[in-house]
Order: structure tokens, then sequence, then C-alpha cells
């Protein structure tokens, strides 16, 4: 067996580096980067498995949902190549563990890409170049493509390389369970990230009114009683914000929301989300559920629910 092993060479890496480099090309609502991440691999798969149906099964096994920061599916790409050389020699690397680790990094390490390159890197190569341009230098935009795209190629190729090479060492222990301990912690870390980002990213708010209350002078700031001019906006704020925290009418109005959020903030946003991954789990298209929350969100909008 050792003199037939199967070895992905340097070039063969560079070459699934390369295609990574178009991960977004074919992006969708359903599967996301699946398209683009299949794509890239398809030059190590093809070294791997020889035989076609191996080969069939190896592209649809990364046809499956996948998403990350582009630039951070490197290290995943790495890992599941050495994950699919290893099982192409024999190892006992089973779909639900290449899938495994695949959605338990893509989540954590997509929180961690827009901050690093899109929110610091990019804005600071971009004002370096930006600076020269508006001194007329023709260098500014030249210098701009040229450190960028080093720096992002750089890390794409360095971290799948770190990737593949970390990737290696979990197969050499497969019968210890390392792989399995690193799915399992990769997975709940996937969930950790994903479970701290409802609140952010998921936002549903009820706007029925539950109640109408007169309140008591005092409680509201008095228009009437304010200097006029900048005097009195600025009094304004301090009464509202700053200083008693007084309510902008006499009429205190609690809605539905304000309700729910004495419950449990959030607690809507958090049993929407559990909705989805029910409905993802009994195989309903991503497509339908997205359709189904459009029709739900704008139906609630008419009728005045949301």
């Amino acid at each position: 067996m050792a003199d037939n092993k199967i070895t992905l060479t340097k070039r063969d890496r560079l070459h699934v580096a390369w295609r990574s480099t178009f991960i977004q090309g074919s992006w969708n609502y359903e599967r996301m980067q699946n398209g683009g991440w299949c794509y890239s691999l398809i030059p190590a798969l093809n070294k791997l498995y020889k035989n076609k149906e191996d080969r069939i099964a190896a592209y649809k096994r990364h046809l499956e949902f996948f998403n990350t920061h582009p630039y951070l599916a490197s290290p995943i790409i790495g890992v599941t190549l050495a994950l699919e050389e290893e099982r192409a020699n024999g190892a006992e690397v089973d779909d639900v563990a290449i899938q495994g680790v695949k959605v338990g990094m893509m989540g954590p390490l997509a929180g961690v890409g827009d901050p690093v390159f899109w929110y610091t890197v990019r804005p600071i190569v971009g004002a370096l170049g930006a600076s020269l341009a508006l001194g007329g230098n023709i260098l500014g935009p030249i210098l701009f493509f040229v450190v960028w795209n080093l720096i992002r190629w750089g890390f794409m190729w360095y971290t799948q390389e770190f990737g593949y090479r970390a990737g290696s060492r979990i197969t050499e222990d497969l019968s210890g369970g390392l792989l399995q301990s690193v799915t399992r912690g990769a997975s709940m870390m996937g969930m950790f990230v994903i479970g701290a980002l409802i609140e952010r990213w998921v936002n549903i708010k009820f706007v029925p009114v539950v109640s109408k209350i007169k309140q008591q002078k005092g409680a509201y700031i008095e228009w009437d009683k304010l200097p006029k001019g900048p005097k009195g906006i600025q009094e304004a704020l301090t009464q509202y914000n700053l200083g008693k925290g007084l309510s902008l009418s006499n009429i205190k109005v609690t809605t539905l929301q304000d309700n729910l959020d004495q419950l449990i903030p959030g607690l809507a946003a958090l049993l929407l989300t559990f909705l989805c991954m029910w409905l993802l789990k009994k195989k309903v298209s991503p497509i339908v559920i997205i359709l189904g929350i459009f029709v739900v969100g704008v139906g609630g909008h008419v009728i005045g629910l949301f």
C-alpha cells in the first residue's frame, strides 16, 4: 500500500489554491459557495480517485452547503485535502467526518474574516493607495492592487498549507478518536458562534399596540415649557437621554414587542431560527424557506403585525 500511496504534490495544491480564488463565482441562495468549493477541489479529487463512481461520490460530497469568508475558506480546504488524501489511501474517513469538519470550521472562521480583511487590512491598504492617487500619482491604484493581492494570496496559500499539514496530523490518530474530537469541538464552536449571531442578525419587531396610558406630569417632556432655539433642543435631549430619562409624549404606548422584550429579549428571533433549523432538518429547500419568510414578512407588514 505504501508503494501505491497517492500523494497530493505542491503543484496539485497550488492548482487548488488558484481555483479557490473563484469560490464566490457560482454563489447561490440555496447552498451558497458549494459550487466554487467543489470547483476548487476538482483537481485534487481527480487525482485521488481514479474510479468514475468514486469521483462522482466525491463531487456530490462537496456540493453540500458551504459558506464562509472567501479567504478563510483556505485553511478548511487544506484540512479537507488531507482528509480526502487519507481516505483515498484507505483510511477510515467517512462523509460525516469530512462534512463535520467543514461545517464546524466555516462558522467561526466566517466571523473572523470580515473584521480582519474588510474592516482592517483593506481600508489601510486602500487609504495608502488613495493618498497617492489624490496627489496625482498613478502608483496609487497600482500599489493598492499589488499589495492587496499579495496579502490576500499569501494568506490564502499559507493557511491552506497550514490546514493541509494539520489535517494530515489529525488523520494519523483516527483510531485514537482525535478526528472525532476535533469534529465535535469544531461543531460546538460553530453552533456557539451561530447562537451569538442570532441576536445581531435576526430582527423581528411586533408593532400591535397592547395599551396606551396617560402619564402624570414629570414623567414626560413638557415641550411648551422648553426654551426656544438650540437651548430647547439641548434641554430636550438632556431630559430624554442623558438626564431624567423622560418620555417624549404624555401617552405611554406599550407594544407587543415591548412585552416580549420584558419576558425574554430576542425570543421571536430565536424561535424563528429554531423553526428554520427544524425545516432544514426535514429536508425543506432553503429557497422555499427564504420565500416563505419573505411572504410572511410582507403579509405581516400589510396587516400591521410587523
